[in-house]
């Protein structure tokens, strides 16, 4: 016969613990046989006789715990809200509901936009534990008001450093530090001024827009997140114009099927711009531009710096010899010819995650068959395109078309 499971308070606690809670809050904590929490949120129930859990960062260690702590009654504490960015979904999802209660207090974030005097209704909140720096920043870009759990890795300076540097100066920033204690402390300023200073790791930042002020963009010739001009990118004299064309770019991109945290590989990346746009449209991904003459990797970098992605992350040599390292691609965009691009799309797409796609643009007919035939043998889903483009030009108050070279896009899904 099974040991009957221990009924699971999920209880949110501020830092002046059992004195703010109400009489039935304190009851549950103080009758709970095993309390389980951080150490400093332990540190603030010294009332209780419990057998104490420190809960860390393996969370399924926790739920194994919880399963095994016998048949009494078990709070698990929190600070603020369990189900703000708290432990309360994870653990009703994975030790079920009907075992857990759950039971609110202020949360920190609520604390942070109380003590500036204004509304959160409308504000974009996240959590730098769950999502990249990088992303992060990029939706800041174009926000009115955030919310913003810091992390001890990734403090407010930090923040505040990549915003600079991504020339979004247009916000008052709060730091909130160690909300609801005897020592909390509130500090306005600007981008520049938090970046300079230091602060105690536990704290929310805020940041108003100043008002009216337009988003800056990426760059002023940027414009749109794919299919930019071809002039718009820094290209050596050698190869000026061999860059990947802005309606293949666009094309392309479309086909590799991007998502917000995709990891790319741009194979004979040239001077990036697929990896510039690729970048942009997956800003919490991570983008690999292959490549190796040594005089492209330095125009990646400016590139990438021109359009404000800091996500890029040129990779100086020969494929596959290089890709050793690199995390598995959900998307891989390569060009070329012969029979070597075969051989290095088939070795890709190996390397594919499930679900990925590879997309190729070939300009000989020759080498489209030899690739869709391999391609054929390792995907179902193989999809070819012949790509003939003409630009508008005004001659001599005429419009004329100036014809590209025809060229071939082929994609596969893994």
């Amino acid at each position: 016969m099974n040991a009957p499971q221990p009924f699971v308070s999920i209880i949110g606690i501020g830092d002046d613990g059992l004195d703010a809670v109400p009489d039935s809050v304190r009851k549950l904590i103080l009758g709970a046989q095993v309390i389980a929490g951080s150490e400093r949120t332990l540190e603030l129930v010294p009332e209780s006789s419990a057998k104490k859990m420190v809960i860390g960062s393996d969370l399924d260690a926790v739920v194994e715990q919880i399963n095994t702590a016998g048949s009494g009654p078990i709070a698990v504490l929190v600070t603020g809200d369990p189900l703000f960015y708290g432990l309360a979904r994870f653990l009703c999802e994975r030790i079920g509901r009907d075992r857990c209660e759950i039971v609110p207090h202020v949360s920190s974030m609520q604390l942070a936009f109380a003590r500036v005097k204004e509304s959160w209704d409308e504000a974009y909140l996240t959590n730098l534990a769950n999502h990249s720096l990088e992303a992060v920043v990029e939706r800041i870009r174009t926000a009115e008001k955030v919310g913003l759990f810091t992390t001890e890795t990734c403090g407010p300076s930090d923040v505040c450093r990549a915003l600079a540097d991504r020339r979004i100066d247009y916000f008052t920033v709060y730091v909130c530090e160690n909300l609801g204690a005897r020592d909390e402390r509130v500090t306005q300023g600007s981008i520049d001024e938090i970046a300079s200073q230091s602060f105690e790791s536990l704290n929310v930042m805020v940041l108003i827009r100043d008002t009216e002020a337009p988003d800056r963009p990426r760059t002023p010739l940027g414009h749109s997140l794919f299919g930019n001009p071809d002039e718009v990118f820094h290209q050596s004299t050698p190869k000026h114009g061999l860059l990947t064309p802005a309606e293949v770019r666009a094309m392309a991109l479309a086909q590799m099927a991007l998502d917000a945290r995709s990891v790319v590989w741009d194979v004979g990346a040239g001077c990036g711009p697929v990896s510039v746009e690729a970048a942009q449209l997956a800003p919490g991904g991570k983008i690999y531009a292959i490549e190796q003459d040594a005089e492209d990797i330095e125009l990646i970098r400016e590139n990438a710096e021109r359009f404000g992605v800091g996500n890029v992350t040129p990779v100086l040599g020969r494929a596959p010899e290089v890709w050793e390292d690199l995390p598995d691609p959900d998307a891989v965009f390569l060009e070329g010819s012969g029979r070597e691009v075969v051989r290095i799309a088939e070795l890709a797409f190996g390397r594919l995650r499930e679900g990925g796609r590879l997309v190729a643009n070939v300009v000989s007919i020759q080498a489209l068959d030899e690739l869709r035939q391999a391609l054929g043998s390792h995907s179902p889903q193989v999809r070819v395109w012949m790509i003939n483009v003409a630009r508008g030009e005004d001659q001599m108050e005429r419009l004329t078309f100036d014809a590209l070279n025809p060229t071939f896009l082929i994609a596969a899904t893994k």
